[in-house]
């Protein structure tokens, strides 16, 4: 595999040693004006963190990249970047493993956490998004076990370019699925994917603890639930699994 990763047409990469955080480093390109598709990947990041500011230990091994996308839509679509996001990754799992995906955009591979995913999004005054910086990290040759991971850590095997190559490819791919035919093509593959239905399941919302029965997602990727209290739709809290 060549050292200079070949990106899809019209995508440009930002190849760096060490970084911070590749989404810091995309935001700030991003508001300076660079186009779409615009990646930043780093070999190591020194302040690497993943959803609701948890750190993301990212020595050199690992994949590290954040993608610069304009989505044209208003901050409630672009939260379906996400899923787009999770099925990329997905796709580039080498065949024979066991994929799952966990709302809303965890993916497990032979039942262990394999990618990170962080989407941060800038806003105009009108509440149009201006961008949106999809930050992605990928176990290729080693897995942390960290004391807080609530998963243990798996890797996809290969090379930190392949998987480059691959992830950009699958996510162009997946942003013009996306876009031609809107969230619900995307919804059905993420549901594939996706945990049983019926299966019991726990929902963190900030304090509060919610059991219930996975019930899908909605039009919107909302979670919903079938609690002992009747149906519950949740737009943002964390799943924590089957329910023990």
């Amino acid at each position: 595999m060549s050292l200079a990763p070949v990106l899809p047409d019209g995508w440009t990469l930002v190849a760096l040693e060490s970084v911070g955080s590749t989404n810091d480093e995309a935001a700030r390109l991003a508001d300076r004006g660079v186009p779409e598709g615009t990646v930043v990947w780093a070999r190591e990041q020194t302040g690497g963190r993943g959803r609701r500011g948890r750190r993301w230990v990212s020595p050199v091994g690992n994949l590290y990249s954040s993608t610069v996308l304009r989505p044209d839509c208003r901050a409630p679509r672009a939260a379906e970047l996400g899923f787009v996001a999770a099925l990329a990754v997905a796709d580039i799992v080498p065949p024979g493993r066991s994929i799952r995906v966990k709302w809303p955009n965890d993916v497990l591979v032979d039942g262990g956490k394999v990618a990170g995913i962080l989407l941060e999004s800038a806003l105009s005054q009108t509440g149009e998004v201006q961008h949106v910086v999809a930050g992605v990290g990928v176990n290729v040759g080693f897995a942390p076990q960290l004391p807080e991971m609530r998963y243990p850590g798996a890797t996809l095997g290969g090379t930190v370019e392949a998987a480059l190559e691959g992830l950009t490819a699958a996510l162009a791919r997946r942003l013009a699925q996306w876009r031609a035919a809107g969230f619900d093509g995307l919804r059905e593959a993420w549901l594939a994917q996706a945990g049983p239905i019926g299966a019991e399941v726990d929902v963190r919302l900030g304090s509060e603890l919610v059991r219930g029965c996975f019930a899908g997602i909605d039009r919107e990727g909302a979670l919903l639930l079938d609690t002992a209290q009747g149906p519950r739709k949740i737009v943002s809290g964390e799943l924590l699994g089957q329910a023990t």
